[in-house]
């Protein structure tokens, strides 16, 4: 999913740092990275990389990995957070 509007992201392959949402919003960026961490050092938590002041723009980190959390679901994983969400929203009407 986009980091900024939640459509989903599809594609196994390596990202271009040209990669943008439909929203226009750029992919390959710190904000979709599994090491990004806010509040540690550069807000990465992979100690070899650069600083990059705007996390939410693309740019050329050899340490970017795509948040496996943004990939696009698989239909299996889907129905199980279809599941997850519907016995939520029954939990919760038991105290409305």
């Amino acid at each position: 999913m986009c980091w900024y509007c939640g459509e989903p992201v599809t594609g196994d392959g390596p990202m271009g740092r040209s990669a943008r949402c439909s929203c226009g919003k750029d992919l390959r960026c710190c904000r979709s990275c599994r090491f990004y961490l806010p509040g540690a050092r550069g807000d990465c938590s992979e100690p070899g990389s650069d600083l990059v002041s705007d996390k939410e723009r693309g740019n050329f980190c050899d340490w970017f990995s795509l948040n496996p959390r943004f990939r696009s679901p698989t239909p299996g994983e889907q129905g199980a957070r279809n599941a997850r969400a519907h016995a939520a929203a029954d939990f919760n009407k038991l105290f409305t």
